[in-house]
């Protein structure tokens, strides 16, 4: 079973947290199983950047972007190479190790 280490982030997980993740399982679900309480404004539909997360270790295990995710990345505080929404990156048959950035735009809250 694959291991997804989550580096320590000061407001989510400041220990860090090293889970067991299932094959096909979002990073997303994974984190939040764990009460890893990364934001999802858009209930996991690839409609906003809330849950951006960059792959640090095992980026190259996962299934290639789509483009829909590719566009929403493209409006993502802090973009790197590695960069992937939480909800649509599914974990495959390696462990990885995942930044949460300590900044997203949440493009709900913003239009209020």
């Amino acid at each position: 079973m694959p291991k997804i280490v989550f580096l320590p982030n000061e407001e989510l997980c400041p220990e860090g947290m090293v889970v067991d993740a299932a094959e096909g399982e979002t990073v997303l679900d994974v984190a939040l199983r764990n009460h890893i309480d990364i934001e999802h404004a858009c209930e996991k539909s690839c409609a906003c950047t809330t849950c951006h997360v960059v792959i640090r270790e095992g980026f190259d295990s996962l299934e290639e972007s789509d483009e829909l995710e590719d566009d929403m990345l493209d409006k993502a505080w802090g973009l790197e190479p590695e960069s992937r929404l939480g909800c649509q990156a599914q974990v495959a048959d390696e462990d990885l190790v995942v930044e949460i950035p300590k900044y997203t735009l949440n493009m709900v809250s913003e239009q209020h």
